[in-house]
């Protein structure tokens, strides 16, 4: 109890100190004065709560300022195209791009005019949320200053923000799914043998591509939402577990926000966004997973013979455009440059080149176009999922405004229905125009459609709610009363007993290998039915039991290659396999050297050819493929090799026969390290989890597992349970920074308070009540 004491109060003077007592005027002072309520229960976990949406947005501001002033600042800077400025050209992003690259991409994307349009396409509801959570960043950030800046970010760089600000953070979010892969290729996209400019980005277009193809694993997710045939009490239930980065700009920020009579949601939310993303309300409970539609597609310019500069449209010479960007680049001596780069592009989109992969050379050039690049209505989306009082109304919402930009939407009601819809804003290309428009050999993977030609344009559909996307009664839905699931893969299989499928390959293919994690959720869900209804507890375990299903579709393989004649090296191999021998199949703290051996004997083996007993079949999705052909001599020697540097990596690493993954697989914060269960999604591992190499042979937590929560409703309405993996403030000084974190560590959920009484009885409850061009802050406990 007293360490439970010592916690709390270390808890209230944090918040104490955090809320701060000085004047601060308002930053749109001309709009009215808002007030909110900040109640914070345990984990630090605010409900706000105002009379109008510039209130709401004004707590929202501040609460997200009180725990993540740094992380917001530095993401305001990155979207301004400033990280060279301050931080130099050739530093790294959390992405790992170099600033001059992220500077030039996103001065081209947030141009003035874009982000002005974005803005006055608002509707007044959501610019009062935004005018709001300015005002109250503003605030927290004056005050914070009064006292003294966090120290990771006590710099020039910090300022006040405003709405044009948010509206850029928005932006960048929309084109993560297609445009915001491409930054060095746009970057450093230019015609052949032009000169290179100083300072020109020549690197990173291999990082590049590596990116693009990771984007779902380090952006993924699992959804499984249940209805009335399988609950256990006949009501929806929901597990939502988003696979999110940890750092930087996409971390989730839970919150719970109130407008009596208007809006009663909790969630989580991504920086720089008044409204919740993914989460329940008093009837519903919905959540996210990034789907397998295509957001964007290329096209190949045929280039005038005299000019590369120019390309070919229905026979006529048509020149590119050319819009100069500039960016300040801060030299080594302290003085800063400007950088100027021509960013080229055709009527389908800016011109982008990868080097061996995309090339612009004198016959031929890329141009990409993002359909999110015009999606202004994805705040207005998912306010209007916040406010949806039904399944209906949330299915309408989506149906109406279509500004979900690249995530499937699965939800439930208190009624029992579950629903699934892979809604987001996917170009208008059917199968027929890409077997007459787009190069075979390229494949699905990226389409690229005839730039040549204009019939090759996207198709237009006037029940659209944005040109060249497809409507929203062409994409796939589902509505059912026993479960709908998604993890990443396409809507063919939501459901078995009822399959998506005959939709264009942009939007979702179907025939194809189902990922690991999917098969994991079906054959659980099949185990479960054994048993009876499924209860809460049967979909937290689904996490938490950190089992890796690849290796129930191998093991026996690998374990008959053991108990062969090994040959050379047999003492090495050997080595290796007591360590598989012995291992739980988990990836569990506990979990030894084995699954450490398995990750990195897995990872080469999956991309040996024919390295499968039983092929894939795609009448048999949820069982295909499996096994390990290690009667096959290419398959055995990949088998041997990956062992082997398996065993000399364990020994490089410094690790021994008692190591465990608690021992490797860390999160840290403010100096401590706090070890992380889970591990690569790729191996069916359930909890995905994604790590780097770090010092001392351990890994530091990246991405994965982040807002957890598990909704079941009764009479009283929702009962929620959840987690934010990664603790909700990303201040090391503060006392929120590692709580959660720890619970995840420990498997220990929390209940989530939701009604007043809820919140009022949390043991941790403390509450402020803010007011713009207040003296004070006013502070109330309970």
């Amino acid at each position: 109890m007293s360490g439970q004491l010592s916690r709390r109060g270390l808890a209230g003077v944090f918040l104490a100190m955090s809320l701060g007592l000085s004047t601060v005027a308002s930053a749109q002072g001309d709009a009215g004065q808002a007030s909110a309520e900040i109640a914070r229960t345990r984990f630090g976990v605010p409900h706000i709560q105002a009379q109008d949406e510039r209130g709401l947005g004004y707590g929202i501001g501040y609460a997200y300022a009180q725990d993540n002033l740094c992380l917001l600042a530095n993401e305001i800077v990155t979207v301004n195209g400033q990280r060279s400025r301050y931080f130099g050209p050739e530093q790294l992003t959390v992405e790992q791009r170099e600033n001059r690259v992220s500077d030039l991409f996103f001065s081209w994307l947030n141009t003035p005019q874009a982000v002005s349009g974005f803005w006055q396409a608002q509707t007044p509801e959501v610019q009062h949320l935004v005018e709001g959570y300015v005002a109250g960043y503003n605030r927290l950030l004056a005050e914070r200053k009064a006292k003294g800046l966090p120290e990771q970010c006590a710099s020039e760089w910090v300022r006040p923000i405003t709405a044009l600000d948010l509206v850029k953070l928005t932006r960048r979010l929309l084109v993560e799914g297609g445009v915001g892969q491409f930054a060095e290729a746009l970057a450093g996209a230019q015609p052949p043998k032009a000169t290179a400019l100083t300072g020109a980005p020549t690197a990173g277009f291999a990082g590049a591509a590596a990116r693009q193809q990771r984007f779902a694993l380090e952006r993924g997710s699992n959804a499984l939402a249940i209805g009335s045939e399988r609950s256990f009490n006949g009501r929806g239930m929901l597990l939502a577990n988003p696979h999110f980065p940890w750092l930087g700009g996409m971390r989730f920020y839970q919150m719970h926000l109130t407008i009596p009579g208007k809006l009663d949601v909790m969630g989580a939310a991504l920086p720089g966004l008044p409204v919740i993303n993914i989460g329940f309300s008093q009837h519903l409970a919905w959540t996210h997973t990034v789907d397998s539609s295509k957001h964007f597609t290329l096209y190949r310019l045929q280039l005038d013979p005299k000019d590369p500069t120019r390309y070919l449209l229905d026979g006529k010479s048509v020149p590119m455009s050319q819009q100069t960007i500039t960016v300040d680049v801060q030299q080594a001596d302290g003085q800063v440059e400007t950088l100027s780069r021509v960013v080229y592009g055709s009527q389908f989109g800016p011109i982008v080149q990868w080097p061996g992969r995309l090339d612009w050379n004198n016959q031929f050039a890329y141009s990409l176009r993002d359909a999110n690049l015009e999606n202004d209505r994805v705040l207005a989306q998912w306010y209007a999922m916040n406010k949806a009082v039904t399944l209906k109304d949330l299915q309408n919402a989506v149906h109406g405004i279509q500004g979900i930009p690249w995530v499937n939407t699965l939800a439930v009601d208190d009624q029992g229905q579950s629903l699934y819809m892979n809604l987001s804003v996917v170009p208008n290309v059917g199968a027929d125009k890409l077997a007459r428009c787009s190069d075979p050999r390229a494949g699905l993977r990226l389409i690229v459609l005839d730039g040549s030609r204009s019939e090759c344009a996207w198709d237009i559909d006037a029940k659209a709610m944005q040109k060249g996307i497809y409507a929203a009664d062409k994409l796939p839905q589902l509505l059912r009363r026993d479960y709908v699931q998604n993890s990443n893969d396409s809507a063919w299989m939501a459901n078995p007993s009822q399959p998506l499928s005959g939709y264009s390959p942009l939007i979702s293919q179907q025939d194809q290998p189902l990922g690991l994690r999917a098969r994991f959720a079906l054959d659980r869900l099949g185990q479960l039915a054994k048993g009876g209804p499924v209860k809460a507890q049967d979909l937290q375990r689904m996490v938490m039991d950190d089992q890796v299903y690849l290796a129930d579709q191998v093991m026996p393989d690998l374990l008959g290659f053991c108990a062969s004649d090994l040959g050379a090296d047999a003492s090495a191999l050997v080595e290796a396999c007591t360590r598989l021998k012995a291992w739980d199949r988990t990836a569990g703290l506990d979990s030894g050297l084995g699954f450490i051996h398995f990750q990195s004997i897995m990872e080469p083996l999956q991309a040996t050819p024919d390295v499968w007993r039983v092929a894939f079949d795609p009448k048999d999705p949820q069982h295909t493929p499996r096994g390990l052909a290690i009667e096959r001599p290419a398959v055995r020697k990949a088998l041997r090799e990956a062992m082997l540097a398996s065993v000399a990596a364990v020994k490089a690493a410094g690790l021994t026969k008692d190591s465990r993954w608690q021992d490797v697989q860390v999160a840290s914060s403010g100096g401590r390290q706090t070890p992380i269960h889970g591990g690569p999604g790729e191996l069916g591992i359930y909890n995905a989890i994604q790590s780097v190499p770090a010092a001392n042979g351990q890994r530091e937590v990246v991405s994965g597992t982040s807002y957890l929560q598990v909704v079941t409703f009764d009479d009283k309405g929702p009962q929620a349970q959840g987690l934010l993996a990664f603790s909700i403030s990303s201040d090391p000084a503060s006392p929120y920074s590692a709580d959660q974190t720890q619970a995840f560590s420990k498997k220990q959920w929390s209940v989530l308070p939701f009604t007043k009484q809820q919140i009022k009885a949390d043991p941790h409850y403390q509450a402020l009540i803010i007011r713009e061009r207040d003296e004070a802050g006013r502070v109330v406990t309970h």
